[in-house]
């Protein structure tokens, strides 16, 4: 029997009985949304001191257990939970021992992080109610010191690295705590190149040598094998199982995930073409982290580009777009459309459509709907001057959600109540509208389940495919292996090595990045 097969079989049974030091155990909760159950009979259980994680498509359930954990949402009738043996009643009531780092850490960026966990921890304070500031610094530090982190603690964190943001969420959550409970930790690496994550590793592996539980959500299955005792995994809201980790590999646990066979190390079927015209030329480009890259691209080519944090990797793609700020220099044309060279600053007048990093604070508006978010990049050519068709917005709308299978309870439904990954496909529709002759990716499938990102995989492919020039910058090796078919690998701000993707390595990719050859 193969992996595969047998863990399909081992999450159909119920849990075991509680374990001797488990810290938090949880038993058929549900809930039910108008319309939607999002949670079906799921149980969970922590032992004290392991590193549990919880795995799942978008649309899964986990986001609506970790809220109910939270008690953010309440639970339908018939759930029982347990923190250290006492009962809880979850939906309404948060145990001391539960400690939460949400994916959006809950910093206010304008202030510093000695400020951010002295109004979640309180203010040292002397007479009067007079804030003792020498005494908050050194409890500050004091904090801090428990995650070797160097952080300039009187700098607002707008200007810290996203790790130290995150480092900062985990003290807070951690304040006033002897860490005899579950810490949970929803998405942390979302946002964090890959190059930063061995950081966040060595800070979570140091809470629980303190005795803490920590459950571990995320997309990124080499995490979870890099860190996890076990996994439960959910699938279409119900619980598919827990399974030790060292029971798995990453083609067994995508199964689970999916339901069917899924290949985590899907390679793009794309022709490597050599004979087609050049699409786009950069050349001397510079910016914050950029020194002068030049560069070119083909119809039909992805362009993959890598590159350590600060090697200018994820400021190209902006660059490009005409949206590298006032610090960005050089000159860009497209060959098909004008010998025209123009510089960078202005490179928005020539229609090169991005899918940023950050999709939340980038890519969607989330007070708009489906439709309205879609369609905003198109409005100037649905109906006459100053009057928009509904019907051609309403028809565009509904070619590209089906093009790109959007799965959405309609044009109209809230962008907030999509999956990440379905968020992400109305984000890559709306740039496609356009009919564009180059894309620009950045981070692509940041957020996204492995379901979703193979779906996404293709779906450049196909593009490519058409003669679409694509253009992927990403610090997830896997991005590029899966898609590229040439890439460009930037240190200190400039083109260090240009590489074939076919028959590449994840390992020779990261020496290439890393520039460990010299």
């Amino acid at each position: 029997m193969s992996v595969s097969e047998n863990v399909v079989g081992a999450g159909r049974t119920s849990l075991a009985p509680a374990q001797t030091g488990a810290v938090l155990r949880v038993e058929g909760l549900s809930k039910t949304f108008p319309g939607t159950r999002a949670l079906d009979d799921v149980s969970i259980e922590i032992a004290r001191g392991e590193i549990h994680a919880l795995m799942g498509q978008n649309g899964s359930g986990k986001s609506t257990l970790i809220k109910l954990l939270a008690a953010y949402h309440s639970a339908d009738p018939g759930a029982t939970a347990e923190m250290d043996g006492a009962a809880f009643e979850i939906g309404k009531t948060v145990p001391h021992g539960l400690r939460f780092v949400h994916q959006d850490l809950g910093l206010i960026l304008e202030l510093s992080a000695q400020d951010n966990l002295a109004l979640r921890g309180g203010f040292a304070r002397g007479f009067g109610g007079r804030v003792l500031w020498r005494q908050q610094e050194a409890e500050t530090r004091r904090i801090l010191a428990a995650f070797d982190v160097d952080l300039d603690i009187h700098r607002p964190l707008a200007a810290a690295t996203p790790v130290e943001r995150t480092v900062v969420a985990i003290a807070a959550a951690l304040q006033g705590w002897d860490g005899d409970g579950v810490l949970v930790l929803d998405e942390p690496t979302a946002v964090l190149p890959h190059d930063e994550v061995q950081r966040l590793f060595d800070v979570v592996t140091q809470v629980r040598k303190r005795g803490t539980s920590v459950l571990y959500v995320s997309h990124r299955m080499d995490e979870i094998f890099t860190l996890a005792d076990r996994v439960t995994v959910l699938r279409g809201g119900r619980r598919v199982g827990t399974y030790d980790i060292d029971g798995l590999d990453s083609r067994a646990l995508a199964t689970l995930m999916v339901g069917n066979d899924v290949d985590p190390d899907f390679r793009a079927d794309v022709v490597v073409r050599t004979d087609t015209s050049v699409t786009l030329e950069a050349r001397d480009v510079r910016g914050k982290w950029l020194r002068g890259v030049t560069l070119e691209a083909r119809a039909g080519e992805i362009l993959g580009i890598a590159g350590l944090a600060g090697a200018g990797t994820l400021e190209l793609p902006y660059v490009l777009a005409g949206q590298g700020g006032p610090l960005a220099s050089g000159e860009i044309r497209l060959p098909g459309r004008s010998e025209q060279w123009h510089d960078v600053r202005h490179a928005g007048q020539l229609g090169i459509p991005l899918v940023p990093s950050d999709r939340q604070t980038e890519g969607v508006i989330a007070e708009f709907t489906v439709g309205e978010n879609l369609s905003l990049s198109s409005l100037r050519g649905l109906g006459r001057p100053g009057h928009l068709s509904g019907g051609q917005e309403r028809s565009l709308v509904e070619q590209w959600s089906e093009r790109l299978d959007v799965v959405a309870a309609g044009p109209s439904a809230p962008i907030s109540t999509l999956s990440g990954g379905n968020q992400q496909k109305v984000v890559l529709a709306r740039c496609l509208a356009i009919s564009p002759d180059v894309l620009v990716l950045c981070e692509p499938t940041a957020g996204v389940d492995i379901g979703t990102r193979v779906a996404i995989y293709q779906i450049i492919a196909d593009l490519a495919a058409a003669g679409l020039t694509v253009i992927v910058a990403s610090s997830d090796e896997g991005d590029l292996l899966a898609l590229a078919t040439r890439i460009l690998v930037l240190r200190h701000g400039v083109v260090a090595e240009e590489l074939a993707a076919a028959g590449l390595t994840k390992n020779e990719l990261i020496r290439a990045i890393e520039g460990a050859e010299q």
